[in-house]
C-alpha cells in the first residue's frame, strides 16, 4: 500500500470542505484540459490564452477571492489551493490567472472608482476581458521606484510615455494597469490596449514560462482622460500591495509544481527497473523521495498557515515573503532532484519535470527575487534595510 506525499501530513483540518471542493474542480479541469496539451504549448511557445481565460471565467477563478462585480468572493485559502492546482498543470497557466485576478483586477477593485469597477471587473471575472499589469521595466525590477515610465498632465488629460518589460498577458490583453511617475508620485492608470500609441511586443526565445504570453509594453504619447487614473492610492504602496496578493498565490502555486514533479518521480521510480529491481527499491532513491516529501509538506503547511492568517487576522508583507522565498526555493530544489531520478528521461517533455523545473527558475525570480525576499525578512529581524 502506498500513500500520496501530501496525504502523509493529514492536512484536511487546515482548510474547509468548501475550499477543498473548489480545488477539486480546478484540479479536474487542469487534468482534463491542461495537462494533455501543455507540453505541446510549451514546445511551441504559445497558448490559447483568450480561450483559457474564458474557461477560467466559467470556473470562477478569475479574481475569485474578490467580492462583488461578478467575482466569486471565496476565501484566500481557496484561492491559494486553486493556484496550487493550476501550477500543478503549469506555472504559466497559474500566471495567467494570477496576473488577471491578483494584479490587474485587484488593483481596480482596491484603488479604482465605482465606475472603474463596474466598467471592467465583471467582464474580467468572466474572462471576456483580459488584463495585464505594467510595473517592471527593463532596467528597474527590484527597484520599481526608479521607473522611467511617466504620465504628464496636458489640460485635463494625461500623456503616458515609457515601457514595461516581462509583462504576462501583455500581447493578448484588452486593458493594462500601468504604474507611472507623475508630479504627484507614482500613480496607477487604466490603459485600454486599443489606445493609440500602445504597442505590445511578444517576447520569444524564452526557455521558461513558454506556455505563457510574455510581452514588452511600449507607450508613445498615449492620451488618457483624467479619470483613467486610479484615485485610491499614491506611491509604491499601490503596486506593492498588488504584488503581495500575487506572491501569496505563488506560495501555494510553487507547491503544486513540486507536487506534480514528486508524484511523477515516485511513479517513475516504482516502474523503472534497473539491476532487476525497481529503482524505488534502492535506499538512495527512497532517501531522495523522503527528503523531498518532507520539504513539500513543510511548504504546504506554511502556505496553509498563511492562508489561515489572511482569512482571519490578516497577513503582513514580511509573512508573504516567508512563503514566497521558501516555497519557490524548495520547489525548484525538488524539481531538480526529481529530474535526477528520471535520468535521461527527465529532460524530455514526455514527462512534466523539466518543464516545471524551467518554469520554476522564473518563479524563483519574479514577484520579488530570492535575494529581495531574503532581505525583506532580514530587515524585519534587524530593523536595518540592507537593500537601500
Amino acid at each position: 500500500m502506498t500513500i500520496a506525499p501530501l496525504d502523509l501530513f493529514a492536512l484536511d483540518n487546515h482548510s474547509t470542505e468548501e475550499d477543498r471542493a473548489i480545488a477539486a474542480v480546478v484540479k479536474d479541469y487542469v487534468d482534463t484540459n491542461i495537462k494533455p496539451h501543455v507540453a505541446d504549448w510549451f514546445e511551441k511557445g504559445d497558448i490559447p490564452a483568450r480561450e483559457l481565460a474564458r474557461d477560467f471565467g466559467s470556473l470562477g477563478v478569475l479574481g475569485m477571492h474578490l467580492d462583488g462585480y461578478g467575482c466569486a468572493g471565496t476565501s484566500s485559502t481557496a484561492y491559494g489551493l486553486a493556484a496550487l492546482e493550476l501550477e500543478a498543470g503549469d506555472s504559466g497557466i497559474r500566471s495567467l490567472v494570477s496576473v488577471q485576478g491578483s494584479l490587474a483586477m485587484f488593483a481596480i477593485h482596491e484603488f479604482g472608482t465605482e465606475e472603474h469597477k463596474q466598467a471592467w471587473l465583471p467582464g474580467m471575472a468572466r474572462g471576456e476581458i483580459v488584463g495585464c499589469f505594467g510595473l517592471t521595466e527593463a532596467d528597474f525590477g527590484s527597484n520599481p521606484s526608479g521607473m522611467l515610465t511617466n504620465a504628464k498632465r496636458d489640460g485635463e488629460d494625461w500623456i503616458l510615455n515609457g515601457s514595461k518589460m516581462w509583462i504576462t498577458n501583455g500581447s493578448v490583453a484588452d486593458v493594462a494597469v500601468v504604474w507611472a511617475q507623475t508630479d504627484d508620485g507614482v500613480r496607477g492608470f487604466i490603459v485600454p490596449t486599443e489606445s493609440p500609441g500602445f504597442t505590445a511586443n511578444t517576447i520569444h526565445k524564452k526557455m521558461s514560462l513558454r506556455a505563457s504570453v510574455t510581452s514588452e509594453l511600449v507607450f508613445t504619447d498615449i492620451r488618457l482622460p483624467a479619470d483613467a487614473m486610479l484615485p485610491g492610492v499614491k506611491g509604491l504602496r499601490g503596486p506593492l500591495s498588488c504584488l503581495n496578493e500575487a506572491r501569496f498565490g505563488i506560495a501555494f502555486g510553487a507547491i503544486g509544481a513540486a507536487r506534480d514533479c514528486l508524484e511523477t518521480a515516485i511513479d517513475y521510480s516504482v516502474n523503472r527497473v534497473q539491476f532487476d529491481r525497481p529503482i524505488a527499491g534502492y535506499q538512495l532513491t527512497q532517501k531522495k523521495l523522503a527528503d523531498m516529501t518532507l520539504e513539500l509538506g513543510k511548504g504546504m503547511l506554511l502556505a496553509l498557515h498563511l492562508g489561515h492568517l489572511k482569512d482571519t487576522v490578516g497577513i503582513t508583507p514580511e509573512q508573504v515573503s516567508l512563503g514566497k522565498l521558501n516555497n519557490a526555493r524548495e520547489a525548484l530544489k525538488i524539481a531538480r532532484e526529481c529530474r535526477s531520478i528520471l535520468g535521461g528521461n527527465g529532460i524530455t517533455l514526455e514527462y512534466p519535470i523539466i518543464r516545471h523545473m524551467n518554469n520554476l527558475e522564473s518563479v524563483f525570480t519574479y514577484e520579488g527575487t530570492n535575494e529581495m525576499h531574503t532581505l525583506v525578512i532580514g530587515n524585519a529581524l534587524t530593523g536595518i534595510a540592507a537593500f537601500k
